[in-house]
């Protein structure tokens, strides 16, 4: 079992769905093949109701980021949230925070200073796709 376990916040998922190249994208398929994503009913609603707004349309047919979105979420583990928690000065961000402690997750991925301003949160380091991405190409290559 891996020990990467990632909580990712809605904007990296859906900015991974909208541009292929993009480094949210390589940090969702890193931990998507190495590790684990973590879930919860609450993320899991949001990313839905995000992901579809027509106004990303311009980047990505509204099909393409459904299919993205489907092939994370089934290979994604959902967590049931035992822990509430109200740290984030934004209060609609804590439902990230309450997933990772729920889910014992390594890391929080997030480009939002709310949750950034927390970091490391109950230990979690809370970082953005390309500190994710540049940590674990540093520990791939020492591994």
């Amino acid at each position: 079992m891996s020990s990467l376990r990632v909580t990712f916040d809605t904007n990296v998922i859906v900015s991974a769905a909208l541009f292929s190249q993009s480094v949210p994208r390589r940090a969702v398929e890193y931990a998507v093949r190495w590790g684990t994503v973590l879930v919860s009913t609450a993320t899991v609603y949001e990313m839905g109701e995000v992901v579809q707004q027509p106004r990303f349309d311009r980047h990505a047919s509204a099909e393409s980021r459904r299919v993205f979105l489907d092939d994370i979420l089934l290979r994604a583990e959902p967590v049931e949230i035992t822990h509430r928690i109200t740290a984030c000065r934004d209060p609609k961000d804590d439902k990230f925070l309450e997933l990772a402690i729920s889910g014992n997750a390594s890391h929080i991925i997030t480009g939002d200073n709310d949750l950034l301003a927390l970091h490391p949160f109950r230990n979690i380091p809370i970082i953005t796709p390309a500190a994710f991405l540049a940590e674990r190409m540093g520990a791939d290559a020492a591994g």
